[in-house]
């Protein structure tokens, strides 16, 4: 018989009251790249509403790992407001994760120069990336499991490790992005070389004490980039490491192509008007060349994932416009282990205790993507009437952290 989805579970040291899993959705509170009591509440309320583990998003190993100006850098200064964070989701009788990567060429967006596997070119900083040195690959490695060590003395639980959506691991898993014909690029062995140390470094580095998630592309959604065939021999290769807890499967690039994410309407007028002149015109007249739109579908993801689990056994997170109960008990009978929830849960905090308490069998999410221009200033569903928003949204909660 199949789990049913508010059963009690284990995710390899940690333990969890169900199955259901808050996905990573990049919160937009940290201005000064630690937590805020604004980013504390947003979890909080994530945790009241009766999901297993919340994610925090996304956490820079570095500061040249940074792919927007408002991320979190899991740095000493951050310490402080983590410890905050995982005490506060703790009290809600949730467990709490960090997604953490290394945003490379994507980071060209902050001001940095972008670091990739090959000197490719970056749209979003309108100039080429620099690719990585020996030296900085041993280095970005070390900062992974810094960052992971700081998150387990903080109190955290579990870390997501970002393997997808174009940033720099991504980056050198793509036989399109890398270009190397060292021992980091050419075959796929060589190209998840650095993947594999970095996941392991990371496992090494928490003692056991955190489970570890690595959120893999099954495609990234561009012509000569990584497709499946290729992700589920990662997949392998990432469990036969005994490197991670799960994996997470996801597609999409932020550097190419983001809306093979997301699917559904892009947004392009909103996402204009979250940005200054003369970006803002740029964007209204190019973004439909950027921002592909495909036709959403429930479960958008659950053809890709039904091949790793096909081939695989490490425990999967199913991702992927899942809004209905039924969708969740359909991927318990399909063998997935957890499924995690994005937009979904923006329109509606308790919806994972609405389907427990049979008041809801489906979001009220519409898919509309309009709460993607929304991460520049608190990450929120536009459908929530302001009076009916939590303390994240409606400014009720002080901006900075005690940290900042």
């Amino acid at each position: 018989m199949p789990p049913e989805p508010f059963e009690a579970t284990t995710l390899g040291p940690l333990e969890l009251r169900n199955r259901f899993l808050k996905a990573a959705t990049f919160e937009g509170l940290t201005r000064r790249h630690v937590v805020t009591e604004r980013l504390v509440e947003f979890h909080r309320v994530m945790a009241a509403g009766g999901v297993a583990m919340t994610n925090v998003a996304f956490c820079a190993v570095a500061p040249d790992g940074c792919g927007t100006p408002n991320e979190i850098i899991l740095g000493p200064e951050a310490a402080p407001g983590l410890e905050r964070l995982a005490a506060a989701v703790h009290s809600e009788g949730a467990a709490v994760c960090a997604q953490i990567g290394h945003a490379g060429a994507v980071a060209a967006a902050t001001g940095f120069r972008g670091r990739a596997p090959s000197a490719v070119f970056s749209p979003m900083a309108m100039r080429r990336a620099v690719a990585l040195s020996e030296d900085e690959i041993g280095r970005i490695t070390g900062e992974f499991a810094s960052g992971a060590r700081l998150l387990a003395s903080a109190g955290f639980d579990a870390v997501e490790v970002h393997l997808g959506h174009g940033y720099l691991l991504s980056e050198f898993l793509s036989p399109k992005l890398n270009r190397r014909r060292d021992q980091w690029g050419g075959t796929l062995e060589n190209r998840a070389r650095f993947t594999r140390r970095v996941l392991s470094a990371v496992r090494d580095a928490t003692e056991g004490r955190l489970a570890v998630i690595a959120k893999l592309n099954a495609a990234d959604g561009v012509d000569g980039g990584l497709w499946i065939d290729e992700s589920v021999e990662v997949g392998r290769m990432i469990q036969e490491d005994g490197s991670a807890d799960a994996l997470e499967v996801t597609a999409g690039s932020s550097l190419e192509n983001p809306m093979y994410l997301f699917r559904g309407e892009a947004p392009i007028r909103e996402m204009a008007e979250a940005f200054r002149e003369p970006i803002r015109t740029g964007f209204r007249l190019f973004g439909k060349r950027f921002f592909h739109e495909y036709p959403y579908e429930e479960a958008y993801l659950l053809p890709f994932a039904r091949q790793f689990r096909a081939e695989l056994s490490i425990p999967l997170v199913l991702l992927g416009g899942i809004s209905r109960y039924e969708t969740v008990k359909l991927a318990m009978a399909e063998g997935f282990e957890f499924v995690a929830l994005g937009r979904a849960l923006l329109r509606e905090p308790d919806l994972v205790k609405r389907f427990h308490d049979g008041s809801s069998s489906a979001s009220l999410c519409i898919h509309c993507n309009k709460c993607i221009p929304t991460i520049y200033r608190g990450t929120h569903c536009v459908l929530v009437p302001p009076e009916n928003r939590a303390g994240w949204v409606s400014g009720e909660i002080g901006e900075t952290g005690s940290s900042a």
